[in-house]
Protein backbone atom coordinates (compact mmCIF):
# COMPACT_ATOMS: atom_id res chain seq x y z
CA UNK A 1 0.00 0.00 0.00
CA UNK A 2 1.36 3.00 -0.95
CA UNK A 3 0.20 6.20 0.75
CA UNK A 4 0.01 9.98 -0.42
CA UNK A 5 -0.04 13.44 1.45
CA UNK A 6 -3.65 15.39 1.92
CA UNK A 7 -3.47 18.14 -0.02
CA UNK A 8 -1.44 21.19 1.34
CA UNK A 9 -1.17 19.34 4.58
CA UNK A 10 1.52 16.96 6.76
CA UNK A 11 -1.03 14.33 6.87
CA UNK A 12 -0.87 10.49 5.21
CA UNK A 13 -3.37 8.88 4.07
CA UNK A 14 -3.34 5.11 1.82
CA UNK A 15 -4.02 5.36 -1.84
CA UNK A 16 -7.13 3.62 -1.70
CA UNK A 17 -9.72 4.62 0.83
CA UNK A 18 -12.50 2.20 2.50
CA UNK A 19 -15.63 3.60 2.18
CA UNK A 20 -18.63 2.17 4.42
CA UNK A 21 -22.19 3.24 2.57
CA UNK A 22 -22.79 -0.20 2.49
CA UNK A 23 -22.93 -1.03 6.25
CA UNK A 24 -26.39 -0.68 8.06
CA UNK A 25 -29.00 -1.15 4.69
CA UNK A 26 -32.27 1.24 6.20
CA UNK A 27 -34.54 2.82 4.29
CA UNK A 28 -33.54 3.33 0.65
CA UNK A 29 -29.58 2.75 1.95
CA UNK A 30 -31.10 -1.11 1.37
CA UNK A 31 -29.99 -1.30 -1.95
CA UNK A 32 -27.06 -0.19 -1.76
CA UNK A 33 -25.90 -2.65 1.08
CA UNK A 34 -27.21 -4.24 4.62
CA UNK A 35 -24.04 -5.16 6.06
CA UNK A 36 -24.29 -5.73 9.97
CA UNK A 37 -21.58 -5.67 12.73
CA UNK A 38 -20.16 -9.44 12.26
CA UNK A 39 -19.43 -8.46 8.20
CA UNK A 40 -18.36 -5.39 8.92
CA UNK A 41 -15.45 -6.22 11.54
CA UNK A 42 -14.82 -9.19 8.57
CA UNK A 43 -14.37 -6.33 6.29
CA UNK A 44 -12.46 -4.07 8.38
CA UNK A 45 -9.91 -6.43 9.61
CA UNK A 46 -9.15 -7.16 5.72
CA UNK A 47 -9.03 -3.45 5.50
CA UNK A 48 -6.63 -2.53 7.96
CA UNK A 49 -4.44 -5.49 7.54
CA UNK A 50 -4.23 -4.59 3.86
CA UNK A 51 -2.33 -1.51 4.92
CA UNK A 52 -5.56 0.94 4.21
CA UNK A 53 -5.61 3.86 7.07
CA UNK A 54 -8.51 6.01 5.76
CA UNK A 55 -12.27 5.46 6.11
CA UNK A 56 -15.00 7.17 4.59
CA UNK A 57 -18.55 7.64 6.63
CA UNK A 58 -21.58 9.63 6.45
CA UNK A 59 -23.98 10.54 9.22
CA UNK A 60 -26.66 9.68 6.22
CA UNK A 61 -25.42 6.51 5.13
CA UNK A 62 -27.97 4.39 6.51
CA UNK A 63 -29.15 7.58 8.68
CA UNK A 64 -26.40 6.67 11.33
CA UNK A 65 -26.11 3.29 11.06
CA UNK A 66 -23.11 3.28 9.32
CA UNK A 67 -21.18 5.63 11.78
CA UNK A 68 -22.44 3.35 14.39
CA UNK A 69 -21.00 -0.05 13.02
CA UNK A 70 -17.94 1.47 12.11
CA UNK A 71 -16.99 2.86 15.59
CA UNK A 72 -18.21 -0.20 17.08
CA UNK A 73 -15.86 -2.25 14.36
CA UNK A 74 -13.06 -0.23 15.97
CA UNK A 75 -13.84 -1.41 19.16
CA UNK A 76 -14.37 -4.76 18.49
CA UNK A 77 -11.24 -5.34 16.96
CA UNK A 78 -8.85 -3.47 19.00
CA UNK A 79 -7.86 -1.29 16.51
CA UNK A 80 -5.55 2.15 17.11
CA UNK A 81 -7.63 4.71 16.59
CA UNK A 82 -4.44 7.27 16.30
CA UNK A 83 -3.76 5.08 13.10
CA UNK A 84 -6.68 5.69 11.60
CA UNK A 85 -8.23 8.65 9.33
CA UNK A 86 -11.54 8.77 9.94
CA UNK A 87 -14.08 11.18 7.52
CA UNK A 88 -17.54 11.89 7.76
CA UNK A 89 -19.90 14.21 6.35
CA UNK A 90 -22.39 16.65 7.35
CA UNK A 91 -25.53 18.33 5.29
CA UNK A 92 -28.10 16.02 4.79
CA UNK A 93 -31.35 15.43 6.56
CA UNK A 94 -30.89 13.81 9.54
CA UNK A 95 -34.14 14.37 11.42
CA UNK A 96 -37.53 16.12 10.76
CA UNK A 97 -37.29 18.90 12.05
CA UNK A 98 -36.44 22.28 9.70
CA UNK A 99 -32.75 22.22 11.40
CA UNK A 100 -32.13 18.83 10.71
CA UNK A 101 -30.35 19.43 7.36
CA UNK A 102 -27.77 21.65 5.59
CA UNK A 103 -24.65 23.63 6.13
CA UNK A 104 -26.05 25.92 8.92
CA UNK A 105 -23.96 26.59 12.20
CA UNK A 106 -26.33 25.05 13.81
CA UNK A 107 -26.67 22.01 11.88
CA UNK A 108 -23.25 21.44 11.39
CA UNK A 109 -22.12 21.63 15.13
CA UNK A 110 -25.24 19.41 15.67
CA UNK A 111 -24.29 17.01 13.13
CA UNK A 112 -20.52 17.00 14.61
CA UNK A 113 -21.91 16.33 17.92
CA UNK A 114 -24.03 13.36 17.09
CA UNK A 115 -21.39 11.83 14.89
CA UNK A 116 -18.75 11.82 17.60
CA UNK A 117 -21.36 9.68 19.59
CA UNK A 118 -22.44 7.64 17.37
CA UNK A 119 -18.63 6.72 15.98
CA UNK A 120 -17.96 6.82 20.06
CA UNK A 121 -14.46 8.86 19.16
CA UNK A 122 -13.62 12.45 20.97
CA UNK A 123 -12.63 13.64 17.20
CA UNK A 124 -12.94 13.83 13.51
CA UNK A 125 -10.34 13.45 11.25
CA UNK A 126 -11.74 14.85 8.24
CA UNK A 127 -15.35 16.78 8.39
CA UNK A 128 -17.02 17.18 4.31
CA UNK A 129 -19.82 19.09 3.57
CA UNK A 130 -21.48 16.64 1.82
CA UNK A 131 -23.18 19.06 -0.91
CA UNK A 132 -24.59 22.68 -1.81
CA UNK A 133 -26.89 23.82 0.54
CA UNK A 134 -28.32 26.80 -1.29
CA UNK A 135 -30.40 28.45 1.63
CA UNK A 136 -26.65 28.84 3.62
CA UNK A 137 -24.25 32.19 3.03
CA UNK A 138 -20.90 30.67 1.96
CA UNK A 139 -19.20 32.44 4.74
CA UNK A 140 -21.54 31.33 7.08
CA UNK A 141 -20.41 27.74 5.82
CA UNK A 142 -16.76 28.61 5.83
CA UNK A 143 -16.32 30.62 9.52
CA UNK A 144 -18.61 27.52 10.97
CA UNK A 145 -16.31 25.04 10.05
CA UNK A 146 -13.53 26.89 10.74
CA UNK A 147 -14.77 27.22 14.45
CA UNK A 148 -15.36 23.37 14.55
CA UNK A 149 -11.94 22.94 13.36
CA UNK A 150 -11.03 25.46 16.34
CA UNK A 151 -13.12 23.51 19.24
CA UNK A 152 -11.12 20.33 18.58
CA UNK A 153 -14.07 18.28 17.21
CA UNK A 154 -12.62 18.32 13.97
CA UNK A 155 -9.05 17.99 12.77
CA UNK A 156 -9.49 19.09 8.53
CA UNK A 157 -12.34 20.27 6.42
CA UNK A 158 -13.14 19.20 3.10
CA UNK A 159 -15.70 19.20 0.73
CA UNK A 160 -18.06 17.31 -1.59
CA UNK A 161 -19.72 17.89 -5.00
CA UNK A 162 -20.18 21.68 -5.23
CA UNK A 163 -19.19 23.78 -8.30
CA UNK A 164 -15.98 24.77 -9.10
CA UNK A 165 -16.58 28.56 -8.27
CA UNK A 166 -18.23 27.65 -5.12
CA UNK A 167 -15.26 25.60 -3.64
CA UNK A 168 -13.00 28.65 -4.78
CA UNK A 169 -15.31 31.07 -3.39
CA UNK A 170 -15.22 29.31 0.04
CA UNK A 171 -11.43 29.54 -0.20
CA UNK A 172 -10.91 32.96 -1.25
CA UNK A 173 -13.15 33.74 1.97
CA UNK A 174 -11.05 31.59 4.67
CA UNK A 175 -8.00 33.12 3.19
CA UNK A 176 -9.31 36.45 3.41
CA UNK A 177 -10.05 35.69 7.20
CA UNK A 178 -7.57 33.50 8.01
CA UNK A 179 -9.75 30.75 8.78
CA UNK A 180 -9.17 26.91 8.25
CA UNK A 181 -9.64 26.16 4.53
CA UNK A 182 -10.70 23.12 2.96
CA UNK A 183 -7.78 20.38 2.62
CA UNK A 184 -9.93 18.78 0.23
CA UNK A 185 -12.51 17.19 -2.62
CA UNK A 186 -14.34 14.45 -2.82
CA UNK A 187 -16.02 13.90 -6.23
CA UNK A 188 -17.59 11.07 -8.87
CA UNK A 189 -14.89 10.31 -10.65
CA UNK A 190 -14.39 6.99 -13.01
CA UNK A 191 -14.05 5.98 -16.45
CA UNK A 192 -17.87 6.48 -17.14
CA UNK A 193 -17.94 10.33 -15.74
CA UNK A 194 -14.80 12.05 -16.23
CA UNK A 195 -16.47 15.73 -16.17
CA UNK A 196 -14.18 17.04 -12.90
CA UNK A 197 -11.67 16.70 -15.35
CA UNK A 198 -13.11 20.35 -17.04
CA UNK A 199 -13.05 22.21 -13.75
CA UNK A 200 -12.38 20.32 -10.83
CA UNK A 201 -9.19 18.78 -11.00
CA UNK A 202 -7.63 22.00 -12.21
CA UNK A 203 -8.83 23.53 -9.65
CA UNK A 204 -7.67 21.39 -7.36
CA UNK A 205 -3.98 21.28 -9.14
CA UNK A 206 -4.16 25.07 -9.03
CA UNK A 207 -4.99 25.36 -4.90
CA UNK A 208 -3.07 22.05 -3.59
CA UNK A 209 -5.91 20.09 -3.00
CA UNK A 210 -6.36 16.40 -2.71
CA UNK A 211 -8.74 14.58 -4.45
CA UNK A 212 -11.01 11.47 -3.30
CA UNK A 213 -12.86 10.12 -5.77
CA UNK A 214 -16.00 8.30 -4.67
CA UNK A 215 -18.00 5.65 -7.17
CA UNK A 216 -14.33 4.95 -9.25
CA UNK A 217 -16.38 1.64 -10.88
CA UNK A 218 -19.46 4.26 -11.77
CA UNK A 219 -22.13 2.45 -9.25
CA UNK A 220 -20.67 -1.36 -9.90
CA UNK A 221 -21.52 -0.69 -13.70
CA UNK A 222 -17.65 -0.88 -14.27
CA UNK A 223 -17.43 -4.23 -12.01
CA UNK A 224 -17.62 -6.37 -15.10
CA UNK A 225 -21.08 -8.03 -14.55
CA UNK A 226 -22.55 -5.46 -16.78
CA UNK A 227 -22.36 -5.78 -20.94
CA UNK A 228 -24.85 -5.47 -23.52
CA UNK A 229 -26.20 -8.43 -23.43
CA UNK A 230 -26.50 -8.47 -19.39
CA UNK A 231 -27.87 -5.66 -18.73
CA UNK A 232 -28.89 -7.07 -14.58
CA UNK A 233 -26.54 -8.17 -12.89
CA UNK A 234 -28.64 -10.10 -10.51
CA UNK A 235 -26.51 -9.31 -7.49
CA UNK A 236 -25.56 -5.37 -8.08
CA UNK A 237 -27.06 -2.46 -6.12
CA UNK A 238 -27.35 -0.98 -9.73
CA UNK A 239 -30.01 -3.39 -10.30
CA UNK A 240 -32.39 -1.33 -7.76
CA UNK A 241 -30.27 1.92 -7.50
CA UNK A 242 -29.45 3.15 -10.64
CA UNK A 243 -26.81 5.90 -9.69
CA UNK A 244 -24.85 7.83 -10.19
CA UNK A 245 -26.13 9.07 -13.84
CA UNK A 246 -24.03 7.35 -16.53
CA UNK A 247 -23.97 7.23 -20.51
CA UNK A 248 -24.22 2.99 -20.63
CA UNK A 249 -24.00 3.06 -24.24
CA UNK A 250 -20.85 4.82 -24.15
CA UNK A 251 -20.05 2.52 -20.92
CA UNK A 252 -19.88 -0.48 -22.86
CA UNK A 253 -17.46 0.33 -25.43
CA UNK A 254 -15.22 1.27 -22.79
CA UNK A 255 -15.89 -2.12 -20.33
CA UNK A 256 -15.07 -3.86 -23.57
CA UNK A 257 -11.73 -2.25 -23.66
CA UNK A 258 -11.17 -2.46 -19.55
CA UNK A 259 -12.24 -6.88 -20.32
CA UNK A 260 -9.08 -7.21 -23.03
CA UNK A 261 -6.66 -5.08 -20.87
CA UNK A 262 -8.08 -7.11 -17.92
CA UNK A 263 -7.26 -10.52 -19.73
CA UNK A 264 -3.33 -9.02 -20.42
CA UNK A 265 -3.03 -7.92 -16.54
CA UNK A 266 -4.97 -11.16 -15.33
CA UNK A 267 -7.21 -8.72 -13.53
CA UNK A 268 -10.80 -7.84 -13.61
CA UNK A 269 -12.28 -5.39 -15.12
CA UNK A 270 -13.01 -3.47 -12.08
CA UNK A 271 -9.46 -4.14 -11.43
CA UNK A 272 -8.31 -2.05 -14.25
CA UNK A 273 -10.72 0.48 -13.57
CA UNK A 274 -9.45 1.29 -10.72
CA UNK A 275 -6.32 1.14 -11.79
CA UNK A 276 -7.00 3.93 -13.93
CA UNK A 277 -8.19 6.50 -11.84
CA UNK A 278 -5.10 5.98 -9.07
CA UNK A 279 -2.74 6.50 -11.85
CA UNK A 280 -4.67 9.81 -13.05
CA UNK A 281 -2.58 12.94 -12.03
CA UNK A 282 -4.12 14.42 -8.72
CA UNK A 283 -5.99 11.44 -7.31
CA UNK A 284 -4.94 11.37 -3.65
CA UNK A 285 -6.81 8.13 -2.37
CA UNK A 286 -9.37 6.33 -4.51
CA UNK A 287 -12.49 5.84 -2.50
CA UNK A 288 -13.87 1.78 -2.51
CA UNK A 289 -16.95 -0.31 -1.18
CA UNK A 290 -17.95 -3.76 -0.53
CA UNK A 291 -20.17 -6.23 0.44
CA UNK A 292 -17.98 -9.14 0.22
CA UNK A 293 -14.60 -10.14 1.43
CA UNK A 294 -13.77 -11.35 -1.95
CA UNK A 295 -15.36 -8.02 -3.47
CA UNK A 296 -12.96 -6.26 -0.99
CA UNK A 297 -10.09 -8.08 -1.67
CA UNK A 298 -10.10 -7.65 -5.38
CA UNK A 299 -10.63 -3.96 -5.42
CA UNK A 300 -7.27 -4.09 -2.94
CA UNK A 301 -5.30 -6.07 -5.24
CA UNK A 302 -5.80 -3.19 -8.10
CA UNK A 303 -3.05 -1.14 -6.07
CA UNK A 304 -0.47 -3.94 -7.80
CA UNK A 305 -1.40 -3.01 -10.67
CA UNK A 306 0.90 -0.87 -13.44
CA UNK A 307 -0.69 0.74 -16.29
CA UNK A 308 1.31 0.70 -19.75
CA UNK A 309 1.23 4.44 -21.61
CA UNK A 310 -0.37 2.02 -24.24
CA UNK A 311 -2.88 0.66 -21.79
CA UNK A 312 -3.70 4.15 -21.02
CA UNK A 313 -4.07 5.63 -24.48
CA UNK A 314 -6.47 3.48 -25.42
CA UNK A 315 -8.90 3.68 -22.23
CA UNK A 316 -8.12 7.74 -22.86
CA UNK A 317 -9.22 7.12 -26.48
CA UNK A 318 -12.84 5.27 -25.96
CA UNK A 319 -13.55 7.04 -22.68
CA UNK A 320 -12.68 10.70 -23.28
CA UNK A 321 -15.00 13.51 -22.51
CA UNK A 322 -16.23 15.41 -25.82
CA UNK A 323 -15.13 19.01 -26.04
CA UNK A 324 -17.30 21.73 -24.53
CA UNK A 325 -17.18 25.62 -24.46
CA UNK A 326 -15.09 27.68 -23.36
CA UNK A 327 -12.53 24.68 -23.00
CA UNK A 328 -12.20 24.10 -26.75
CA UNK A 329 -11.72 28.05 -27.03
CA UNK A 330 -9.04 27.89 -24.43
CA UNK A 331 -7.30 25.27 -26.25
CA UNK A 332 -7.08 27.16 -29.77
CA UNK A 333 -6.26 30.24 -28.18
CA UNK A 334 -3.45 29.56 -26.37
CA UNK A 335 -1.62 27.99 -29.06
CA UNK A 336 0.06 31.11 -29.63
CA UNK A 337 1.57 30.80 -26.98
CA UNK A 338 3.67 27.52 -26.77
CA UNK A 339 6.99 29.23 -27.78
CA UNK A 340 8.63 25.83 -28.35
CA UNK A 341 6.10 24.87 -31.40
CA UNK A 342 7.64 24.44 -34.72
Amino acid sequence: MKYNFLGNTGLVVSEICFGTMTFGGKGYWEAIGQIQQQEVNELMKTVVDSGINFIDTANVYSFGESEKLLGQSIKDLGLKREELVIATKVRGRMGEGPNNVGLSRYHIFQSVNESLQRLQMDHIDILYVHGVDPKTPIEEIVRSLNDIVLSGKVRYVAVCNWPAWMVMKGIGIAEKHGWNKFAGLQYFYSLAGRDIEREILPLAAEENLAVMPWSPLAGGFLSGKYTRNNEKAGDSRRDEFDFPPINKDKTYDIIDVIAEIGKQHNASPAGIALAWVRQQKGITSTIIGAKRPEQLQDNINSTSIELSAEDLKRIDEVSALPKEYPGWMVERQSQDRNINKG
